[in-house]
């Protein structure tokens, strides 16, 4: 009997082994998933502004996080980067395990379609400890000083599917072509997440970082998609 309740205790717990061998092998480095909080996590890091030889000044930000300089197509209007390991069709996958479906991004006039979702950053301070910055913090209009306005809404739209080869029947994740995780205006619909502000916003307003709240070029610091509570 005692030998039997062994073998048994011995069964579960490579069974239990197994499984989260398993899980480790489905999980994306870089990327975590809290259900419970209904949360996922991305290791980025503060983007370099100006990442163009030829340019002195920096463009206006219009995207969020991408792929770092040359490979992400808007590396040189982003605030934070992700390895390229990452796929932004990963945290596409991500969030569908939290059990949202995506909607339809937009590109140009258009409203965004999908659930609501929340973001923030995660960036440590001088006690170790991570301190929350929502995103209208850390962004200002450089025109007037303003911060990014805090009732735009973030929506989980997925991405359009490109046929990257014309002689192909075959489409592929066009955010996972473009490196790009979200954009700020609908200037491009190969992203994963989207902001409900249009076209006519990217013409009147000149975005830039806050360097007063965020740290500097290179920090690593945590992205943060939470489902918005309803």
């Amino acid at each position: 009997m005692k030998r039997c309740c062994i073998l048994l205790v011995l069964g579960i717990l490579v069974a239990l082994s197994t499984q989260i061998s398993s899980q480790e092998k489905k999980a994306t480095p870089g990327i975590v998933v809290d259900k419970a909080a209904g949360t996922v996590t991305l290791d980025v890091k503060i983007a370099p502004r100006v990442v163009l030889k030829e340019k002195k000044e920096p463009y206006p930000l219009e995207v969020i996080a991408t792929w770092p300089y040359p490979k992400g197509k808007k590396s040189h209007e982003t605030i934070v980067n992700f390895d390229e390991s990452i796929k932004p069709s990963d945290v596409h996958k991500a969030l569908e395990s939290l059990g949202l479906n995506a909607g339809k991004p937009i590109k140009g006039i258009g409203e965004p379609q999908g659930p609501a979702v929340n973001v923030y950053l995660l960036v440590p301070d001088s006690t170790g400890l991570d301190r929350k910055i929502t995103l209208d913090r850390a962004m200002v209009d450089a025109k007037n000083g303003k911060p990014f306005p805090k009732n735009v809404g973030w929506r989980f739209t997925g991405s359009v599917m490109l046929q990257l080869d014309p002689n192909k029947a075959d489409k592929s994740y066009g955010a996972d072509n473009s490196g790009t995780l979200m954009s700020i205006f609908p200037v491009t619909d190969e992203i994963v997440l989207q902001t409900d502000l249009t076209i006519k916003n990217e013409g009147v307003m000149k975005l830039e970082v806050n360097t007063k709240v965020l740290p500097k070029e290179g920090t690593l610091v945590k992205l943060v998609i939470e489902i918005a509570k309803k």
